[in-house]
C-alpha cells in the first residue's frame, strides 16, 4: 500500500524547496530584471501582438512556445519588423554562409568574447565544439590566447575579428588569408557573421539578458570599471 501521509509529506517539502529555491533564484537578480525572461523587457505574448505581426512570432518563437523566449529572439520580438530581419539574417549566416558550420561557430565566438557576452558565448561554446572546432581554438579565443599554433583557418578569423574590434580596421594581409581560404564571399560573410552576433549581443547588454537559471556560465569576463 502507500503510504499517504509520508506522500503527502513528500510532496509538501519538495514543494516547499522549490518555492524557497524560486524566491533565492529570484532575489539573486537585480531590481529591473523580469524573472520569467531573465531581462529588463518583459515577455512578448503572441495573444497580445498585432494580427499581422503574429506570424512574426510564429517564425521566431514558435507557434506553440508555452515559455518566454529569451535571448535575442526573445527580446527582438518587442520590435516585430526587426524580429523578422534579424531571423532571416540569422538563418543564413548561421547555418548557411559558405564558410561551413565550424568556422561560423568560430566567428560567432569571437564576436561574443570580445564583446564580453556571457548568455551568447555560453550557449555557442557547445555548439562550436559539436561543430568540430577543436578545444585549442576555443581556449584560444575564451582567453585571449595566442593563435599561431591553431588550425590556419580558425586563426585567420580570431585575427581578422581582433583586428577589427579592437583596432577598427582590417590590416590587407589578414584580408587577403581570408579571402585565400574563403573565398571573396566568404571573407565578406565572416564580418555579416560577426556583425549579426554583435547586433545581438548589443541587445543582450542592453536589456541584461541573464543565463537560464541552472545554466554554468562558461566566459570568465573581468570587472570593468564603470562610467
Amino acid at each position: 500500500m502507500y503510504d499517504v501521509h509520508g506522500l503527502r509529506k513528500a510532496l509538501f517539502t519538495s514543494s516547499s524547496l522549490l518555492i524557497v529555491g524560486a524566491a533565492a533564484m529570484a532575489q539573486s537578480l537585480p531590481s529591473d530584471i523580469d524573472p520569467a525572461t531573465r531581462s529588463r523587457v518583459p515577455e512578448v505574448k503572441r495573444s497580445e501582438m498585432k494580427a499581422e505581426d503574429r506570424a512574426i512570432y510564429d517564425k521566431v518563437a514558435g507557434a506553440d512556445r508555452t515559455t518566454p523566449m529569451l535571448g535575442p529572439g526573445g527580446v527582438s520580438l518587442h520590435m516585430p519588423k526587426v524580429a523578422q530581419a534579424m531571423d532571416i539574417l540569422n538563418q543564413y549566416l548561421r547555418y548557411d554562409s559558405i564558410i561551413g558550420r565550424r568556422y561560423i561557430e568560430v566567428a560567432i565566438l569571437v564576436a561574443a568574447r570580445e564583446f564580453d557576452q556571457q548568455y551568447e558565448w555560453t550557449f555557442h561554446e557547445k555548439a562550436a565544439l559539436d561543430a568540430g572546432a577543436p578545444q585549442a581554438t576555443i581556449d584560444a579565443i575564451k582567453h585571449d590566447g595566442p593563435v599561431a599554433a591553431l588550425d590556419a583557418k580558425d586563426a585567420v578569423i580570431i585575427r581578422y575579428g581582433r583586428e577589427i574590434m579592437r583596432e577598427h580596421r582590417l590590416s590587407a594581409a589578414t584580408w587577403a588569408e581570408a579571402e585565400a581560404g574563403f573565398t571573396q564571399q566568404g571573407a565578406l560573410e565572416i564580418a555579416a557573421i560577426m556583425g549579426d552576433y554583435l547586433l545581438a549581443a548589443v541587445l543582450l547588454h542592453a536589456v541584461d539578458q541573464h543565463l537560464p537559471p541552472g545554466t554554468k556560465p562558461l566566459l570568465p569576463i573581468q570587472p570593468r570599471p564603470a562610467h
